[in-house]
């Protein structure tokens, strides 16, 4: 059956709920019947899809800034006419908003896996693989740089949406970079045959790394230059232009930190790029001497970026400490080099806190707002590590004072608790803090007992915790460099996972 040999169609009036029959010999299509003046149409770009609905996952194990999602569907019955018409003339959908998208290739779908007659082994395709993809991330690092100068740096500074001072701070010395790496992608391309492959990149690599020292100052920049975009996304014209940036197809979705932090993540996958490439060159092959090399360099390189980018970060931080007492002020603040983690907890009646873990100190503030600038002030004395013990709380039940008790009717608030002690003037002074789940409690608590153990070794004292009898774990094999808001024990080099809170910000007490 189909509309056409069937002219007759029905009407559904709302009013006496009864069925009239209508004959329309010239015209099939029935008029349409006016929609009431109170019905609600969704638009289709406020429906949420199933796709955004999962939370977002970071492969980097140092970055934590994810975004929960909070918002829901609920669906509503309405009241609306109800008719039978024939089905309407198809039509071609408007096509969705273009997102540029980049193309990930492999060696074998751009190259023949032949060699003229001969076809390459297994391990030599991985090889070629491991090499481009070396070669491919250059270029994509580059074309990134390129767009973060071309369509952010250089439109706010021409429409003056930022001082060119504040914009030196914010992209620091990411100009610098383009030729660095424009350099390494010339020569892996020269270095390349006519037919694809690529016999040897070691000595490439062996001339070029030293250049990578560069990036001392780059990485050390960001974290201040987090800060200074954070503080001036609350101007509404920089917002506006991240916004409509963000919705543009070239910017992938990515926003503005995105771009800037590119570098520093293409730092930290150096060193796993060369081993793949040494992994699948043969033992006798001329290039692995100069691999083997090439990944020693970029170790100690990364190790040095990473303990001047600890530093740098530790110097931030230790400027926005505000102290309400000239007695809150301690030599050991000071004297710190490092910042082992710091990030946000809640004390035992709810209240947020931002605690910093310093090599020698930890040092409990609540940050505020201060000359509109973010900074820490002081919530209570300072507590030397030497003097410091902690303990892992169960859930469910807080002990505070010796005694046993729950401390909020609500057992849900009542996980993920630990607590942190030390005498002063022969008094006992704890501190009970929450932390947002389970795994940065334990981040926390690694964190602690490694400050901890690190402090008792230089005082030639083996201490314990009082609720694990265990020394303490040997320090954690150097791996990251430093990105605002980053969870615990993260360092500063290294990639960092995408969770859905972003409460932590922390940087390992070891680094790279």
């Amino acid at each position: 059956m189909v509309a056409k040999d069937y002219p007759y169609y029905l009407v559904v009036k709302r009013v006496n709920c009864s069925l009239e029959v209508q004959t329309d010999s010239s015209n099939i299509h029935p008029a349409k019947e006016e929609e009431p003046c109170n019905k609600r149409v969704k638009p289709l770009s406020r429906v949420t899809s199933l796709a955004n609905l999962i939370p977002p996952v970071k492969a980097a194990p140092l970055k934590r800034i994810g975004q929960t999602l909070q918002r829901s569907i609920s669906f509503r019955s309405e009241r609306r006419t109800e008719s039978v018409m024939p089905p309407r003339p198809w039509t071609r959908p408007a096509p969705p908003a273009n997102t540029k998208r980049r193309n990930s290739k492999l060696w074998s779908e751009t190259f023949d896996v032949r060699l003229g007659h001969q076809m390459l082994s297994s391990k030599e395709i991985n090889r070629q693989e491991a090499i481009f993809e070396l070669s491919q991330g250059e270029q994509d690092l580059v074309e990134d740089l390129k767009l973060a100068k071309k369509a952010y740096h250089d439109p706010m500074l021409k429409l003056s949406i930022m001082t060119e001072h504040e914009l030196n701070q914010i992209f620091g010395t990411l100009e610098s970079l383009i030729p660095l790496h424009e350099d390494l992608l010339s020569r892996l391309r020269e270095a390349r045959k006519p037919d694809g492959s690529t016999e040897r990149v070691g000595h490439i690599l062996v001339d070029w790394l030293p250049y990578l020292d560069s990036y001392n100052s780059y990485c050390s920049n960001q974290v201040a230059a987090k800060a200074l975009l954070d503080h001036k996304k609350q101007d509404h014209r920089v917002h506006d232009f991240l916004q409509r940036c963000l919705e543009s197809p070239f910017s992938r979705k990515l926003d503005l930190w995105n771009f800037l932090d590119i570098p520093r993540s293409r730092l930290v996958k150096y060193p796993l790029l060369l081993r793949e490439i040494l992994k699948h060159t043969p033992n006798d092959h001329p290039d692995r001497q100069h691999l083997d090399e090439a990944i020693n360099m970029i170790q100690s390189i990364v190790a040095e970026i990473n303990t001047q980018t600890g530093e740098s970060e530790c110097r931030f931080y230790k400027e926005r400490l505000l102290y309400l007492e000239d007695s809150q002020r301690d030599l050991l603040i000071d004297h710190s080099r490092i910042l082992s983690c710091h990030g946000e907890l809640k004390n035992n009646r709810g209240a947020k806190l931002h605690v910093f873990l310093f090599q020698d100190v930890l040092v409990i503030t609540r940050a505020i707002t201060h000359n509109e600038q973010l900074h820490y002030q002081l919530y209570r004395q300072p507590i030397p590590v030497r003097e410091l013990q902690w303990e892992d709380l169960q859930d469910g039940v807080i002990r505070l004072g010796g005694s046993i008790r729950g401390a909020f009717s609500n057992n849900e608030r009542t996980k993920n608790f630990f607590r942190v002690s030390f005498h002063c003037s022969g008094q006992l002074h704890s501190h009970s803090f929450q932390a947002s789940d389970a795994f940065n409690k334990q981040q926390w608590l690694n964190c602690i007992r490694q400050a901890k153990g690190a402090a008792e070794s230089a005082m030639g004292v083996v201490g314990t915790s009082s609720s694990d009898p265990e020394p303490p774990p040997s320090p954690l094999s150097p791996q990251g460099l430093l990105s605002p808001a980053t969870p615990p024990l993260s360092g500063p080099l290294a990639p960092q996972p995408k969770k859905k809170k972003k409460a932590w910000t922390i940087a390992t007490v070891t680094r790279l």
